[in-house]
């Protein structure tokens, strides 16, 4: 019955129509559920809107990239894991609008789907008054190596980078996130993504930053969790402390 509501809600928040009564709302009253065309193929994306949010001054953005769990049409599964929990248990951490797209096909990585990415940021920036010097990016498993990649190819846009278990290789990101703030989390117990990557990358970073004179990438470790450690990384209060500090060529 919840599954029908929320599919029943959906379709309601993407046509422009307001859910008809609370029981029939999404899972939080500030998701806004919508789907871009995108090079001809319809997809989705959540955008969460903060408590207090008011068009008269520009507001600090994150995009959120979702794993491979969370692939898919549905629009509602990347707002499931990772950042979204958190968004609804402690907005007031969140100041924030967080711009959530779905990456349709888990056979895909991010960075082929980059268009989507930068078509949903860009409908938010349309819809939401934004400050374009704080735009953070940040993502889970692939959603993480996600953030490496698609940071690698357009470091000019971010603020900074948060990826979480976030696979890739040191030679291919390293240099060309190097003047970007860099916070990486990892699981040491993690199964699915050798946390070496994530080492790996990191150490990079420290080397080019150390020699540039730039302030060092930030690496949390957790020697107890396993892939699934974004729940620890997104209740740290002290991360969307960080990341409203960052400034984008700062």
């Amino acid at each position: 019955m919840r599954s029908l509501l929320l599919a029943c809600s959906l379709a309601l928040c993407v046509s422009g129509v307001a859910p008809a009564s609370a029981d029939s709302r999404p899972p939080s009253s500030s998701f806004q559920f919508r789907y871009l065309r995108v090079k001809g193929e319809s997809m989705a994306c959540a955008v969460w809107v903060p408590p207090g949010y008011d068009r008269a001054r520009a507001w600090p953005c994150i995009v959120f990239l979702n794993g491979s769990g969370e692939c898919g049409t549905d629009g509602l599964k990347q707002t499931w894991q990772g950042i979204g929990p958190e968004l609804q248990a402690h907005p007031e951490r969140w100041p924030f609008v967080v711009v959530l797209p779905q990456k349709p096909r888990e056979i895909e990585e991010w960075e082929e789907r980059e268009d989507l990415v930068f078509s949903a940021l860009g409908a938010a920036k349309k819809r939401w008054n934004l400050d374009p010097e704080r735009i953070a990016l940040t993502g889970v498993s692939q959603g993480g190596h996600g953030v490496w990649m698609i940071g690698a190819r357009h470091p000019e846009l971010w603020s900074c980078l948060v990826p979480v278990c976030g696979y890739g290789r040191a030679l291919t990101v390293a240099a060309r996130v190097a003047k970007l703030p860099v916070w990486a989390f990892q699981g040491l117990k993690d199964d699915v993504v050798d946390p070496r990557e994530t080492q790996g990358i990191v150490a990079e970073l420290e080397r080019l930053t150390r020699a540039a004179g730039r302030a060092a990438p930030r690496l949390t470790l957790y020697p107890d969790l396993g892939h699934g450690c974004w729940a620890a990384v997104y209740a740290d209060s002290a991360l969307p402390a960080w990341m409203l500090e960052q400034r984008r060529g700062r």
